[in-house]
């Protein structure tokens, strides 16, 4: 592909994923998650398009909350974004997609956007690449194109886009005859023998412009709210923040029924890239790699009759199951999930019960991450709670005092500087030091290797929000 003709990937990475509960939360969602390889699902889908022949650098549309997770993994996976834009609240894609083609529209009238949800698997590389050929020929004819997945089965949870007539002078490209909601089984089964339905994969390839002309036309006010969400956005750090009260009056839209369902320009591009957008447990046991009886087992598990089940352990403890049939498991350090394959999807609405409750396993694990590296609840009773740090290399904690409690630091690796009142210390291996309730502080690790130690605060209240930052490095409040 030449480089004048370049595309412009936008990658969203705002969903929630709760239906991958227990291991996907609210500040730690799918997509960034390890779930069917080494590499994180955002990671992955960088490096889907990081060829610098064929793509410029990624732009990333990201929830406010997981900043610094994303950027850190863009950066372990050797991607610099050309920006990471945040959102102050979900607004579903279309304004997304809108405040992607304004930016890349103004660096260049002729951008071609590749739109990737960040939470997708694709494990025929080779096969994306020549859709994405094919869709950017029919982009750059004027044409807002989908990706359409070649059905494998009767599938009720997708949506379907009906093919249409093969457009001229583009091969590979059919025009859409229509789109479908999620059908019942037997419908989707006559999708199947039709042969000419495809499930709807929510990835896209669109020219900036077209989809700009298409968006103020269809939906005006998602193109006035998500400019002016632009023109108010500021730089905070490495990052693009979006007006908040401009972005929240923008109307929620999903980019298929704000756009393509009423456009006269949609095309769409059949495509067999091995996909899977991993929206339940059972997707996951469907791309992995099986044992003789049909399961997909990680962790330490002890299994006897089991069959076609999915057993995970995300923590150290013992799994084993006698007997099971079609299950799934996972297991992490603060929660059990067990459910029928064929029930997985109520995972949902187990979610949304722990929200109502006011629960802290539907929004956070036990290991919080933050900028400067990561935490872990070990204990907490009524005025206690006991924590394990680990600072990375060069990470700084804000400069910060308490007004509910005392803490209480010791040292278990690495080197720590900390900062109590006027005081800077060093504090190696088995060393230890006491901040007294209301005193300024600060902890960092100036070292190469990481800083672990273990933190006890006491005090009548041991809440996260007890933390009055005076200053710090990361921009937070």
């Amino acid at each position: 592909m030449p480089n004048d003709s370049k595309l412009y990937p936008v990658i969203l990475s705002g969903g929630s994923g709760s239906r991958l509960w227990p291991l996907s939360r609210a500040h730690y969602p799918k997509q960034l998650l390890p779930l069917s390889g080494e590499n994180t699902m955002l990671q992955d889908t960088a490096l889907r398009v990081s060829d610098p022949a064929r793509y410029h650098a990624p732009l990333i549309i990201a929830n406010n909350e997981h900043r610094f997770i994303v950027a850190e993994q863009l950066q372990q996976a050797d991607v610099s974004p050309r920006a990471i834009v945040l959102e102050p609240l979900g607004r579903n894609t279309a304004p997304a997609v809108t405040v992607a083609a304004l930016m890349l529209q103004r660096e260049d009238p002729d951008a071609i956007m590749v739109l990737l949800p960040s939470d997708h698997v694709v494990g025929d590389l080779r096969a994306f690449s020549s859709a994405v050929d094919s869709a950017g020929a029919a982009a750059r004819a004027g044409k807002l194109v989908t990706f359409g997945i070649t059905p494998r089965h009767p599938e009720t949870g997708y949506g379907y886009i009906k093919q249409g007539e093969g457009l001229e002078a583009l091969n590979g490209a059919f025009s859409v005859a229509g789109f479908v909601e999620k059908p019942d089984l037997p419908t989707a089964q006559s999708y199947l023998s039709a042969g000419n339905y495809l499930w709807n994969s929510g990835m896209f390839v669109l020219p900036a412009q077209v989809y700009l002309d298409e968006i103020g036309r269809l939906a005006p006010e998602i193109l006035k709210q998500s400019n002016l969400a632009l023109e108010k956005s500021f730089r905070d750090l490495d990052f693009v923040r979006l007006d908040e009260p401009a972005f929240a009056a923008c109307p929620s839209d999903s980019i298929d029924y704000a756009v393509m369902e009423h456009t006269g320009n949609a095309a769409v591009v059949p495509a067999d890239i091995g996909w899977n957008d991993v929206g339940a447990w059972p997707a996951l046991w469907d791309i992995a790699e099986k044992d003789d009886h049909g399961n997909v087992s990680a962790g330490d598990n002890l299994l006897r009759d089991v069959a076609n089940s999915y057993i995970r352990g995300e923590d150290d403890r013992l799994i084993a199951a006698v007997g099971l049939q079609d299950m799934i498991v996972v297991s992490t350090d603060d929660a059990l999930m067990i459910a029928p394959k064929d029930r997985a999807a109520e995972v949902k609405d187990l979610v949304e019960s722990l929200k109502s409750s006011d629960r802290s396993e539907a929004v956070h694990h036990r290991r919080v991450y933050r900028p400067w590296g990561n935490y872990k609840d070990i204990d907490e009773e009524e005025r206690f709670r006991v924590k394990r740090i680990i600072v990375k290399p060069g990470g700084i904690l804000s400069l910060q005092k308490h007004k509910h409690r005392s803490e209480h630091w010791v040292v278990v690796k690495g080197t720590a500087t900390v900062t109590c009142g006027e005081e800077e210390t060093s504090l190696r291996e088995n060393q230890s030091v006491y901040i007294p309730k209301g005193v300024v502080h600060r902890l960092a690790n100036k070292e190469v290797e990481p800083l672990h130690l273990i933190e006890v605060q006491v005090g009548d209240y041991v809440g996260e929000d007890d933390i009055i930052r005076i200053e710090d490095t990361y921009g937070r409040d």
